[in-house]
């Protein structure tokens, strides 16, 4: 991670205290620019359960803020948002869902906070029209434009949502751009995004860069995207980041989020700002303009990154929204039922376990289905035995995602459990599991993690069958046959119970590992159910206690293992030893 060291941060605070009004030439201008992004709903410091730490939010952000508002004027300082601001926290799945009857929470919180411009992300789009399009009207409403420049209105190509907004700011002209996830369409399914096309951010960023600076004609230039860092390489269309920064030209800061990975990063005197997620840390950015008699004379840019601190938090805007927080906290609390057994995610990676045969039992519940795909979506997530309260519910299932059946070949089925497991796994050396030690750049940590995103590593239900490790990617899987004994046919065609995202083509496994372009497309799709969460909260809540035989019924389930069990269990001990530290 390239950044400027943190003394030039407190040195241009310390002078930004020493000024006073007037004190600066009329042609030199200080434009600074906050950015945040994936806050994914960190709305709240406070804990919702019992009396947990605090963690960073909107409202650590807002002390920061308003502290570079009071050292430096608060006309010469701009707040932005790179996306993923609706999902991925108990408060925005309440407003989004669950109390609708006023303006929903983010649309105040961007007002009272003074967001100058936000930008659309994929979880944003994840959470359908009804919300989206709710929450840009309320934003307009506050004259906080939603931007999202590369999302077409398939009916006459328009963008659906603002491209650019303009300010003054500090005597400054400034441009404000805005753009989302080219690749949504890969992960969720259409009717979210219905009557829109998501284009690539080259060349549509520099198309409207040009437009912009030919028709406004701003002293400064910014570019807000949703798109992750990349390689710089031209070949991941969701992380297109380091692309930009190398062929943009006419913009003086480029802000990035997506990947969760706080960055910074400069070329031709153009930064790249990524300030990580869930309010951890801001984007920061000091843009000096000289001019004379309105025109340019010189302009520099400096950036880094700032990490927040947790215990610093906007007491007035804890006041503010108090109540709101007091809902989310009694909607959170809520009991929903019982546990027999305590369910760790972990343990997903090592076999059959209680937590992914839950989510099994429930998408097999459904009539359509004979055979389930199901991988843990949080990585080392643990629910107590006892009473399930609501909360839990997020550990089990932290996403919206839908349950679609898939109809799909006996052969597609072994082909997309190899590319899953091959994801997953490794031919024995060293390691069994596909895990290095490395720096993790989202938290700043060296550590042992997997190689790839664990929500992709799929494990099957309704049938029988063995990953053998000792075997050559592609040749691991054999199935024996379906969980109730009747024989597995490759030529046959059966219908497979998956989340929306995975049925879009998320992760892959569908079009490289299935080797399916389409399921839509090819009317693969034989039934649609609501949120997978809301399924399984309705098993928990319509039982007395959910015990392990109940959600490990092996003929609904059928069995799969790692096989040989000499070579595999040393191995995959020291592994999970390794990655969990226990």
């Amino acid at each position: 991670m390239k950044n400027i060291r943190s003394r030039f941060l407190y040195a241009l605070l310390g002078a930004a205290l020493l000024l006073v009004p007037g004190a600066l030439s009329a042609r030199s201008h200080s434009l600074y620019v906050v950015t945040t992004g994936d806050v994914h709903g960190s709305w709240f410091a406070a804990p919702y359960v019992g009396d947990g730490s605090a963690k960073t939010s909107l409202m650590s952000v807002k002390y920061y803020v308003d502290s570079l508002r009071a050292a430096v004027g608060g006309d010469n300082v701009l707040l932005l948002d790179a996306g993923d601001c609706l999902q991925g926290d108990n408060a925005a799945y309440y407003y989004n869902y669950v109390d609708t009857a006023g303006p929903h929470l983010f649309s105040r919180i961007c007002a009272y906070m003074g967001y100058d411009a936000v930008t659309v992300g994929n979880h944003d789009i994840e959470t359908g029209h009804a919300v989206y399009d709710r929450v840009n009207s309320e934003l307009a409403g506050e004259g906080i434009p939603w931007l999202g420049g590369n999302a077409l209105r398939t009916s006459d190509r328009t963008s659906y949502f603002p491209v650019y907004t303009v300010l003054d700011k500090g005597g400054l002209k400034v441009a404000v751009l805005g753009f989302t996830n080219p690749n949504i369409k890969a992960w969720l399914s259409e009717d979210l995004w219905s009557g829109m096309e998501f284009i690539s951010l080259i060349p549509c960023v520099q198309k409207w860069v040009d437009v912009v600076n030919e028709k406004e004609k701003p002293d400064v230039v910014i570019v807000l995207v949703h798109s992750g860092t990349g390689e710089g390489d031209g070949s991941v269309l969701e992380s297109q980041g380091l692309d930009l920064l190398a062929s943009l030209e006419g913009v003086d800061l480029l802000v990035t989020a997506h990947d969760h990975r706080p960055r910074v990063e400069s070329k031709g005197g153009t930064y790249m700002v990524n300030a990580g997620s869930r309010a951890g840390y801001v984007g920061y950015a000091c843009i000096e303009v000289d001019k004379f008699a309105g025109r340019l004379r010189s302009k520099s840019v400096e950036a880094d990154i700032v990490r927040l601190d947790k215990n610093k938090v906007d007491n007035a805007m804890a006041e503010a929204f108090s109540e709101d927080f007091e809902a989310v906290r009694a909607f959170t609390n809520r009991k929903v039922g019982t546990l027999a057994m305590d369910l760790y995610s972990r343990e997903a990676f090592t076999g059959m376990s209680d937590f992914i045969n839950l989510i099994h039992t429930v998408q097999l519940g459904v009539p359509e289905a004979d055979i389930s795909f199901a991988a843990p979506l949080s990585t080392d997530g643990r629910v107590s035995g006892g009473d399930v309260i609501y909360n839990d519910m997020f550990t089990i299932y932290p996403f919206e995602n839908q349950l679609f059946v898939v109809r799909m070949r006996g052969s597609e089925i072994k082909d997309y459990l190899e590319y899953s497991y091959d994801n997953w796994i490794q031919t024995p050396g060293e390691h069994v599991l596909r895990i290095r030690k490395g720096e993790d750049p989202r938290y700043g940590t060296e550590n042992w993690s997997f190689e790839g995103p664990t929500y992709n590593f799929d494990s099957a239900a309704g049938i029988n069958y063995t990953v053998d490790v000792t075997r050559p990617a592609g040749s691991r899987v054999e199935i024996s046959s379906l969980a109730d004994g009747r024989p597995f046919q490759e030529n046959g065609w059966y219908n497979v119970a998956m989340t929306s995202y995975r049925a879009s083509g998320g992760g892959n496994l569908i079009p490289l590992g299935a080797g399916i372009e389409d399921v839509e497309d090819e009317g693969r799709v034989v039934a649609r159910y609501p949120e997978i969460r809301d399924m399984i909260y309705d098993f928990i809540s319509s039982r007395d206690v959910v015990t392990p035989s109940e959600v490990g019924d092996r003929k609904l389930l059928g069995e799969w293992k790692f096989v040989p069990g000499q070579v595999v269990g040393p191995l995959m001990k020291a592994d999970m030893e390794l990655v969990f530290g226990d």
